[in-house]
């Protein structure tokens, strides 16, 4: 008999019906009982999709209304001193979104991948105590619909990993205060019912693992596995190998160990010591980040090499992680190209892939149904026809990108900054934004109306032209001093690039979450990248034909869009990327040429890239930083390139960031105060910093005296000479009724230090 097991499912809805109700209800358009009917119905679906697909283990508490590591700060009672005195929904949305009174807390990137998780905040003296409603309720829903699920949690050794003290200590520290609330929880969970399977996530596990939180795992596992005899645990890790940890899980109580097999291919390493031990083993073989259909001839030799070391009958067929980093439903494609549409496969299209392959692999092709058969010879058959499409292969790029001598732009730092600053004339603290401004249901309506066709091409730049004409009459009024256009052109920072570049496809409804109900649509790379014209020349020469200020360019630099794609998986990453950056090169040159002085490459992503594994952080870093470096090897001396990070501790990659030779840094510090940029002095860093003064995830208005508090503490650090002044990040997903005090607040506070320095 096939055994098969799904490690989480997306949560946004198919058609982004959680996204829709949560705006509703914090735009005060709707009651919360809305956004927990529309939360139901969402659950009851998700569950039948994978239980008509044939999937045995089924998740329960995979759901979160924003996070589920937000969620496990609630479940623990870890509420910060700020937030005390809030109950239920206006607790939960204030620790993740703010509040009048309170900042949110901190969010960044999950591992790898571009998913953002709410970073619980930890205290020696808190007092923790056990809320399981939602973990307990959401198992007794899916039974009443006759589903027995798995129950998901977040392990403690990971919470404490993820999480950061605010009284300086270490997170881990806390482990013997939140281990018996798990124990507790575990006690709660299994009273639910006679047998019941809990999955306990532990991606920490996969970084390099310190001893001192290697040794946690054997107390931590002893004690909740003996909580119970009616739980079985299941450890998972996923994105990497995790040999050091799964050495020590072997010798505890717990029933099960899953391991990606596809991200972590040296868990192969542990499967003897699985084995072994007699636990149950969870092999993740079918890609959980990626889109491409999966070969069932791979996975099942995979699953065969496996079986060579492990008893068959112990092995489960698993997806690689959760399919949270995937989209819903191929279904809805229905202007997508049929040839590429044929060799993608979203979440809904994996389960029946698991369900598929467990069975070949089990029982074998013999006891296929006809359908079963049909399903795994046009599987074979889509691989065979992608392997050798003519539309993935481009010479004449290959030779080019190979033949590509220009590695980095002319002159050193010293000598560009001196003719910038007397070319561009800007101040001490001088004042941007990062790039985009808000993108108005007009502006979406009007792009999404040229997109089918419903407006002409010049009826909808006239649209844009006005918004355009808007932003930049807005930010002279304001008092900004180098300006940007708004971006209303663009959909994505990197879906609006890819549809402009050879080898990139795109969905109508391939959305995956990004944080809380802030969706995104990457594109998909299938082939050779090239650009047939500018990009956004057009753009920018019209928006600097409209002031006299400096307009920045605006582009998406080649690890970012990279990162933030999904990715062919026949090429390596590495390549892809200088094809990317090869492209981007010629479009800087054009808009130098076009009378563009400054030149904004974000790099969003770059750090989220990151290996996981120091072992292998050299590689990544060489041709990260060869791609940036090629993408502005155009730019002339006098063109002063920006680039743009998000949500990165910078300590471990700041000589990378040296090396990357960009003019102007801006980052996201406002959640930090100033001690992201501490690192940045004492290290000598040269090029000039734009550190984040407000926070632009949070609908609050910062007040004039909070943004010059913020400046003093950034002058602490670096002198007026080096410092810009700009927001956290871009301000497409904020309303203009939160940019525009904001912003003149901002403009005000540099005003008033400037009078005082």
């Amino acid at each position: 008999m096939s055994k098969n097991y799904v490690v989480g499912f997306p949560r946004i809805g198919e058609q982004r019906e959680l996204k829709k109700v949560l705006e509703l209800f914090w735009a005060d358009k709707c009651p919360f009982s809305e956004v927990e009917k529309v939360s139901l119905e969402l659950k009851k679906r998700h569950w039948n999709y994978q239980k008509e697909a044939g999937i045995n283990y089924i998740s329960s508490n995979d759901f979160s209304l924003y996070d589920n590591m937000l969620d496990t700060a609630i479940m623990l009672g870890a509420i910060p001193k700020r937030f005390e005195g809030l109950q239920n929904e206006d607790l939960y949305f204030s620790m993740a979104r703010g509040n009048k009174d309170a900042v949110a807390m901190e969010m960044t990137k999950w591992f790898n991948t571009n998913y953002h998780y709410i970073v619980p905040e930890l205290s020696l003296s808190d007092n923790y105590e056990l809320n399981a409603s939602k973990i307990l309720s959401e198992y007794k829903e899916a039974k009443e619909l006759g589903i027995k699920t798995k129950i998901n949690l977040i392990g403690p050794i990971t919470f404490l990993g993820l999480s950061k003290r605010v009284d300086r200590g270490e997170s881990y520290e806390l482990f013997f205060k939140i281990l018996p609330i798990y124990k507790e929880l575990l006690a709660e969970i299994a009273k639910l019912d006679e047998k019941i399977t809990i999955q306990i996530d532990e991606p920490i596990f996969v970084k390099d693992i310190e001893p001192k939180v290697l040794s946690l795992i054997k107390p931590c596992y002893d004690t909740l596995a003996k909580v119970s005899n009616t739980i079985k645990i299941v450890v998972t890790t996923y994105f990497e190998h995790s040999n050091e940890a799964t050495k020590v899980l072997v010798h505890t109580p717990v029933w099960g160990i899953g391991l990606d097999f596809l991200y972590g291919v040296k868990n192969v390493e542990s499967l003897k010591l699985i084995e072994e031990s007699g636990k149950q083993f969870i092999a993740g073989v079918v890609d959980g980040r990626n889109i491409w259909k999966n070969n069932m001839q791979v996975s099942a030799s995979l699953l065969t090499e496996i079986s060579k070391i492990f008893n068959k009958e112990k092995i489960i067929v698993s997806s690689s992680c959760s399919l949270l980093h995937t989209p819903f439903s191929l279904k809805y494609e229905e202007k997508m190209d049929n040839e590429i549409k044929d060799w993608l496969s979203y979440s809904v299209e994996k389960l029946s892939e698991i369900s598929l392959l467990s069975k070949f692999f089990f029982e074998g092709i013999s006891n296929f149904t006809n359908e079963e058969k049909e399903a795994y010879e046009a599987n074979i058959e889509a691989n065979h026809k992608r392997k050798i499409s003519i539309r993935i292969h481009n010479t004449e790029v290959q030779n080019r990108v190979k033949s590509f001598t220009k590695l980095q732009r002319d002159g050193s730092y010293e000598e560009r900054i001196k003719i910038q600053k007397k070319l561009l004339g800007y101040k001490d603290l001088a004042t941007t934004t990062i790039g985009s401004f808000p993108q108005t249901p007009e502006v979406r309506k009007a792009r999404a109306d040229f997109k089918k066709s419903a407006i002409s091409k010049d009826t909808y730049e006239y649209e844009m032209k006005n918004y355009i004409n808007d932003c930049i009459a807005f930010q002279e009024e304001c008092g900004i001093e180098i300006l940007v256009h708004g971006e209303p052109e663009r959909n994505d920072m990197v879906e609006y690039f890819g549809e402009q570049l050879e080898g990139y496809g795109f969905s109508q409804n391939g959305w995956v979450q990004s944080y809380g109900s802030r969706c995104v649509k990457p594109p998909f790379i299938y082939g050779d990248i090239s650009r047939p014209k500018p990009m956004t020349v057009d753009w920018m020469t019209y928006s600097q034909s409209k002031t006299e200020r400096i307009m920045k360019g605006m582009l998406t630099g080649p690890v970012t869009i990279l990162n933030w794609s999904f990715v062919r998986d026949d090429m390596p990453r590495p390549e892809v990327s200088k094809q990317i950056a090869v492209a981007l090169s010629d479009e800087i040159n054009d808009l130098q040429n076009a009378g563009i002085k400054i030149i904004q490459v974000d790099e969003a992503a770059f750090k989220e890239g990151y290996p996981l594994r120091k072992e292998n952080i050299g590689t990544y870093e060489q041709w990260a930083v060869r791609d940036f470096k090629i993408s502005v090897s155009s730019a002339k001396k006098e063109t002063q390139i920006h680039t743009h990070m998000c949500y990165s501790e910078f300590n471990d990659i700041i000589r990378t960031i040296e090396d990357m030779d960009a003019d102007v840094i801006s980052i996201e510090t406002a959640r930090s105060g100033n001690e992201l940029l501490k690192i940045f002095k004492e290290v000598g860093y040269k090029q000039e910093v734009g550190p984040g003064v407000y926070d632009i995830h949070s609908p609050r208005i910062p007040s004039v005296e909070e943004i010059v508090k913020q400046i003093e503490l950034l002058l602490e650090v670096l002198p007026k000479e080096q410092l810009w002044i700009n927001p956290d990040c871009g301000l497409k997903t904020r309303k203009w009724e939160e940019v525009k005090p904001s912003l003149e607040n901002m403009v005000k506070a540099v005003e008033l230090v400037r009078e005082g320095l």
